[in-house]
């Protein structure tokens, strides 16, 4: 039954982010970018601080550790829910999905960039690459319908932030003694003050009245990102990184569908292959190698037989 529970939590975590995409783009029907993500990060902050003062655990309480947390609000949530947002005015939902899928490959760069990865083997340098080469497959540059545009290369430049941001919270953030859900929240509620900075820029644009985009950035912000965060942190806890990073090969899985079926967008053979490609990238930027374990002592060993 536990594992049970365990895939249901997956699978409706990779709905959620998944669908983000899908929800993005209708609610840019009726809000600016900039407006889109203030409303879904201010909705995500009150869904984790409410969570975290029900679980009975409290936000952070040193100032040190909110200047930490601010640079992990702008580049793990301010800046690339932006430029998603940004991208998507002119890049299909789906294929926002299938890009936001190479934040893994830019995790593992930055790992090899900063030295925080001395497990890198050539297998996963062979996945990096290979992910690389599926992300130009992709764009296909060289081609007049290829994907190469403003719009695409910020959904690029969002998972990108996406994958060195971890690093750094795995280096800064990780072993700090405040719970995962204490961090969340405080992590939301920064990045909605860094939004707010950037409403005078393009957030002052009239809203449309439109039912169907308010429900979107509705969904967007209560479940795309205040339950869908502390679901992660719920996995993360109880089924350990490696089991929760698989629910990222189901998000591009999810946000083509819906893209396809629900707002006609086409996808040819070619983004599909670029899709596959970086997904087996990805897979093998996933392997690690197994070290031996050590050799008991005699001792040890004879004590273990006598049980």
């Amino acid at each position: 039954m536990t594992e049970a529970k365990t895939l249901l939590r997956m699978a409706a975590l990779a709905v959620m982010w998944g669908s983000s995409f899908f929800w993005i783009k209708l609610g840019l029907h009726a809000f600016s970018p900039v407006q889109l993500v203030l409303a879904r990060v201010v909705l995500g902050a009150v869904v984790l601080t409410i969570i975290c003062y029900a679980q009975r655990d409290s936000l952070p309480a040193k100032r040190s550790l909110w200047g930490l947390i601010a640079i992990a609000a702008f580049f793990h949530n301010a800046l690339p829910f932006l430029l998603f947002a940004i991208g998507e005015q002119t890049v299909d939902s789906g294929i926002t999905g299938v890009l936001n899928a190479t934040t893994p490959l830019w995790a593992l760069l930055a790992a090899v960039l900063f030295r925080q990865d001395r497990r890198v083997t050539g297998i996963r340098l062979a996945g990096l690459v290979l992910g690389l080469g599926g992300i130009v497959l992709i764009f296909a540059p060289w081609h007049a319908s290829g994907l190469l545009s403003w719009g695409a290369l910020a959904c690029l430049v969002a998972s990108a932030s996406y994958g060195f941001v971890f690093v750094y919270e795995g280096r800064y953030l990780a072993g700090t003694g405040t719970s995962p859900m204490g961090l969340a929240g405080a992590q939301m509620i920064l990045a909605s003050g860094f939004t707010l900075l950037a409403l005078p820029v393009g957030g002052l644009t009239p809203i449309t009245l439109d039912p169907g985009a308010l429900i979107a950035v509705v969904i967007l912000g209560v479940f795309g990102t205040g339950i869908a965060f502390a679901m992660n942190y719920r996995l993360l806890e109880t089924e350990g990184a490696v089991a929760t990073s698989t629910v990222g090969y189901l998000l591009p899985i999810v946000s083509v569908l819906l893209g396809t079926v629900f707002l006609d967008e086409e996808l040819n053979l070619r983004v599909i292959a670029g899709m596959l490609v970086v997904l087996g990238g990805v897979a093998l930027t996933r392997v690690r190698r197994r070290t031996p374990e050590p050799r008991p002592e005699p001792a040890a060993a004879e004590a273990r037989l006598a049980r």
